[in-house]
Formats: structure tokens, C-alpha cells, sequence
């Protein structure tokens, strides 16, 4: 089944959380402690998800009905790419990043920055993305990644 990158809407909170929560507790939870992963995931929830879709620029991925990633892009900064821990390392992530860096450019943004957590970080070099700097909140590493769009691509 072919994979379809679309705008997310109101009502699809409920799963995009649910996508990010699992994530977060399979496939991130290798790179940072429980205590971490608790905390990301009370950003995360079906309402809080509702608000930035009313103030972020929000995709999904769906095989079908079934909503399997997301990715949002905040200004120039690309925020919240989780793709369900069952269909990742298929090329999700990737389409949902096509998506994002179409926006962009149609919007003019020269270039993308990234807080990546340490479990994507490889997957952001991968598109071309370059790590800048580290930040901290608390013990929870991000590394700061940005990609120019200038280059004629």
C-alpha cells in the first residue's frame, strides 16, 4: 500500500499522539532514560497535539486510514518527524521530510534547523542535515542540526 503525505487536521490528534507516544517509548526510550522519555511524552498529548496543529504547519503519513508518522514545520524549524515504530527504516521519515522542505522553499525559507534527538540524528545527516551545536534541558541532549535550501535542489 502506497504511503500519502497530507495536512493533518483537527481530528487527527488522538493518533498523531499515539504515534509520537510509541515512538517515544520504543525506539527513543535506547537513547534516553525513563525520566526523559516521561517528560517528552506530557508534550505530546491528544490536546496539546490539537494546539499545534492550530499553530504549526502539521503533516501526516497514512497507509490507508491509518496515520503512521507525522512532521511539523514551526517557521524554519522542522519539529515532532515520528514515524511508528512497526513501519520505520521504510521511508517515511524521508517523504515526510520531502514535505516539509517543499513547504520551506515555497515559503522562501533558506534554510532548515532541526533539534534532533540523539536516536535521529544519523537519520537528519542522511538528508543532508549538519550538526551545529548540543543543547541541554536538564540531561536531555539535542543536537542542533540545520540544512541550507540554496542549493538548487
Amino acid at each position: 500500500m502506497e504511503c500519502t503525505i497530507r495536512p493533518a487536521h483537527e481530528d487527527d490528534a488522538d493518533d498523531i499522539s499515539a504515534v509520537i507516544l510509541r515512538a517515544l517509548r520504543e525506539t527513543n526510550a535506547k537513547d534516553y532514560t525513563a525520566e526523559i522519555i516521561e517528560r517528552v511524552e506530557r508534550s505530546f498529548s491528544p490536546d496539546a497535539v490539537r494546539q499545534l496543529i492550530g499553530t504549526r504547519t502539521v503533516f501526516v503519513a497514512a497507509f490507508g486510514s491509518r496515520l503512521v508518522g507525522t512532521a511539523s514545520l514551526d517557521g524554519s524549524v522542522v519539529r515532532t518527524v515520528f514515524v511508528a515504530p512497526d513501519v520505520q527504516a521504510q521511508g517515511i521519515g524521508k517523504l515526510l521530510m520531502a514535505e516539509i522542505e517543499r513547504t520551506a522553499r515555497e515559503r522562501s525559507i533558506p534554510s532548515l534547523t532541526v533539534p534532533s534527538s540523539v536516536t535521529a540524528e544519523a537519520f537528519y545527516a542522511r538528508l543532508g542535515f549538519e550538526a551545529v551545536r548540543d543543547s541541554y534541558y536538564g540531561d536531555e541532549r539535542t543536537i542542533i542540526m540545520e540544512r541550507s535550501l540554496n542549493d538548487g535542489l
